[in-house]
């Protein structure tokens, strides 16, 4: 992609960063749980339009609903299912079973119920703050954020060549400001390595509450992973000639960061068969820390 790319305009540029701040005020509120009573919390979804609840509020929904039940303890792992696609209309129940609690370390299991029906679990495991033995890979080289398009100047200029569905999805209001290192992904069809490199924030300031920040970041972990394992095959996320759907999300909290500052995401693919693509992720913050990983398996089934 060349560098000559439309500005937006003014105005543009301050009615989007209005819609984002309120989109990302509306996640913080609907990740603030309702308490219904001991180990049982209620959330809610946004009402966008979507068919389904997106997987990766349910699971930060999930982790809040988990970490109130283990004070003192900070969550470092997680281990989730999807098991049916959520309502959107509906409100979702999370009922939290305390499964030990340790010296050191905390396991807490968490289903999310609509209509009757468990639709997610998540197993997470806490632990107090410990100092130990430290290595972590390097993160790779990649571009700064600001010298890569924005959704917006992605629109203005690319618009007219983006598929109907990434174009809808570049426009539309929402919590977390995306960047790929590699925009032009969006414009090809023809098969690649299975690989993607994208920053990610929280599109507005969030509260210093690092509790917050880790809710957060599960919700944009589950951000572009499936989509990932499609490049190998020339197709994206939103293509109708694929049934797409998460199965199960795994992800590790490594050491402290800001959702609300550049992460940049760095994904690979190595493996898609029996309808299903697995992928891996390792998020890195700004100066170069690896402060969380993650992986996913996730439907691919052509229709």
């Amino acid at each position: 992609m060349t560098d000559a790319r439309k500005t937006p305009s003014v105005a543009k540029e301050a009615q989007r960063a209005s819609a984002s701040a309120e989109a990302v005020d509306e996640l913080l509120a609907i990740l603030d749980l309702e308490t219904i009573e001991q180990n049982i919390f209620r959330g809610r979804s946004p009402q966008v339009g979507w068919q389904r609840v997106f997987g990766g509020l349910v699971v930060a929904q999930a982790l809040v609903a988990a970490s109130r039940t283990a004070p003192g303890r900070t969550p470092h792992s997680l281990h989730c299912y999807f098991l049916l696609p959520g309502d959107p209309q509906a409100r979702i129940v999370y009922e939290v079973e305390r499964l030990r609690d340790g010296s050191s370390f905390a396991t807490r299991r968490c289903v999310a119920i609509q209509h009757g029906r468990p639709i997610f679990s998540l197993a997470a495991s806490f632990q107090i703050e410990e100092e130990g033995l430290e290595h972590a890979f390097a993160m790779p080289d990649a571009p700064a954020p600001e010298s890569l398009p924005s959704e917006a100047e992605m629109l203005e200029t690319f618009g007219a060549q983006l598929p109907e569905t990434i174009r809808r999805w570049f426009a539309s209001a929402r919590p977390i400001e995306t960047r790929p290192v590699d925009p032009d992904r969006y414009m090809r069809r023809a098969p690649g390595a299975p690989t993607q490199n994208i920053w990610l924030r929280a599109a507005a300031p969030l509260p210093d509450d690092p509790a917050i920040h880790r809710a957060v970041l599960a919700y944009l972990s589950d951000m572009t992973l499936l989509d990932t394992a499609l490049i190998a095959h020339g197709h994206f996320v939103f293509d109708s000639a694929l049934q797409v759907a998460s199965i199960d999300h795994a992800l590790w909290f490594h050491r402290p960061f800001r959702a609300d500052e550049w992460l940049l995401y760095v994904q690979d693919s190595p493996n898609s068969s029996g309808a299903r693509g697995l992928t891996r992720g390792l998020i890195y913050s700004r100066d170069g820390r690896l402060v969380a990983s993650a992986m996913q398996e996730g439907l691919m089934r052509p229709r």
